[in-house]
């Protein structure tokens, strides 16, 4: 994923500490007044206010200017890919936030003796990425006032104007419903290191989505995180799999907002049975196969000193097929295809590409096409995702029992059902944990139960005593007392 900024610790004494201090002490310092003067114990008001955000980026009008803005801005990704995203992922996170309660009592377990309680977390620091300025501030803003909490956001430096235009937005919007406008805020700009730092040191919550390295800096905070990981995700298509189908959708997710998504299928693992026929399919559905010397230029040009560059990640097809000085026929193609056999930091295309780049693996069989992915996922990403394209069930289900990631995706679009679906069951969000795989707190989709403290209520029950048979009996009976 693209970087925001990248937090260092700043001095606690003397200018580098001051400064900071100075600019992020009275934004902290208006939350929790936002906070305390809002009716957060009101499930009414937290779902007006939640609603208020939804419809600030949502407004066909401002999904279409922020996603001007953010293009604009950062230079990254495509107009109506943003737009789109503005609107589904919002509508889906605020699909989710109004099916559920988060004040007061929650939940109730008469047969155990509890009762839940649900209380905000705090303020909230919110570090949010270059590759989704407007979308992931609203998202994370939606999940955080849900819960009663106030947010502080800290956008990548190179994406201010689009993240602070979305701010605006909020707190404009949010005020109409008798909130704070102060509920949500941004960091001034310029944005530095320093200032995030103290940000996250004063918050309550850490909640970072961006480069590893603003991740592990928001565990060394010292204030509670969450933090997501990178993706790289590797999608096998089996011989039982409907070729043209998997073909439509790999290529609606690789190609949406020009692969800026970490949902995107980085690389495709395809059974030798149907290699040249999944080919086809992708050819037909917009794919352009690199030749092997193409190939090397389009590696020699997608990085520079062993870094992606960013001249030409997340640009459009046409942008990279003259990049890459293809011929004319592939400056019409929607993405292309490289092969590769490596794995590892020696063979680039192995890992995340930030572009409308394919790595296509060859298999021999399952078991082959199982090693491929989980080899990929140790090189990068893994934590994160796998799919899989397939009418055999016993094949997905071995590959979730036997892959070290958070999500497998069955027959589906990567980038639209990882972060949530209509047609799945995962809740809607722009942050996906990977768990301790990737040095994450998180092994789900961020979602509003992380925005919230929880009171457990207490009584008595009826006694729940096993004998010492029930439970040693077993043991006992195989190797003795």
């Amino acid at each position: 994923m693209a970087a925001s900024t990248s937090p260092e610790p700043a001095r606690r004494n003397g200018k580098e500490g001051s400064e900071p201090l100075a600019t992020v002490a009275p934004l902290v310092e208006r939350a929790r007044a936002a906070m305390a003067a809002f009716a957060n114990d009101d499930q009414r008001a937290l779902d007006e206010a939640v609603t208020a955000l939804a419809w600030s980026i949502y407004k066909p009008e401002n999904a279409r200017a922020l996603a001007e803005l953010a293009v604009e801005t950062t230079g990254l990704g495509d107009v109506e890919s943003k737009i789109t995203k503005n609107q589904r992922k919002t509508f889906g996170c605020l699909r989710d936030l109004m099916r559920v309660r988060s004040t007061g009592i929650i939940e109730e377990l008469p047969e155990r003796g509890i009762v839940k309680y649900a209380k905000p977390v705090g303020v909230v620091a919110a570090i949010t990425p270059a590759t989704n300025p407007c979308a992931t501030p609203v998202n994370k803003a939606m999940m955080a006032v849900k819960g009663g909490n106030a947010i502080v956001i800290a956008p990548s430096p190179s994406a201010w104007d689009a993240t602070n235009a979305t701010v605006e937005r909020m707190r404009e919007e949010i005020a109409k419903t008798g909130a704070p406008a102060d509920l949500v805020q941004i960091l001034p700009r310029p944005v530095t290191r320093e200032a995030t730092t103290r940000l996250m040191e004063m918050a309550d919550l850490v909640v970072c989505t961006g480069s590893q390295n603003n991740v592990r800096a928001a565990y060394r905070s010292g204030t509670p995180a969450i933090g997501v990981g990178a993706g790289n995700v590797p999608v096998i298509i089996d011989e039982s799999a409907d070729l043209d189908d998997a073909a439509r959708k790999i290529a609606a997710s690789k190609t949406f907002d020009n692969a800026t998504s970490c949902s995107s299928e980085n690389a495709l693992v395809i059974l030798d049975a149907v290699y040249d026929g999944a080919i086809a399919a992708l050819e037909r559905a917009g794919g352009y196969m690199a030749s092997a010397e193409e190939r090397e230029r389009i590696v020699d040009t997608l990085w520079q000193d062993g870094k992606l560059n960013r001249k030409i990640i997340a640009r459009d097809g046409a942008t990279l097929a003259a990049a890459f000085g293809l011929p004319t026929q592939a400056h019409g193609a929607a993405f292309f295809m490289v092969e590769e056999t490596g794995i590892g930091p020696d063979f680039p295309l192995s890992g995340e590409k930030l572009s409308l780049v394919l790595t296509l693996y060859r298999a021999r069989d399952f078991a082959h096409a199982k090693a491929i992915a989980q080899a990929i996922l140790e090189h990068q990403g893994k934590g994160h995702s796998v799919g899989i394209h397939t009418r055999d069930m016993a094949r997905a289900r071995a590959l979730a029992e036997e892959t070290d990631v958070v999500r497998v995706l069955v027959n589906q679009a990567h980038t639209f059902g990882n972060g949530g679906g209509f047609d799945n069951g995962l809740p809607f969000t722009l942050s996906m944990g990977c768990g301790t795989w990737q040095g994450n707190s998180l092994s789900e989709n961020l979602n509003y139960r992380c925005f919230l403290n929880i009171t457990h209520l207490v009584t008595t029950i009826a006694e729940d005593r096993p004998s010492e048979e029930a439970l040693f009996g077993a043991y006992w009976a195989k190797y003795g007392k």
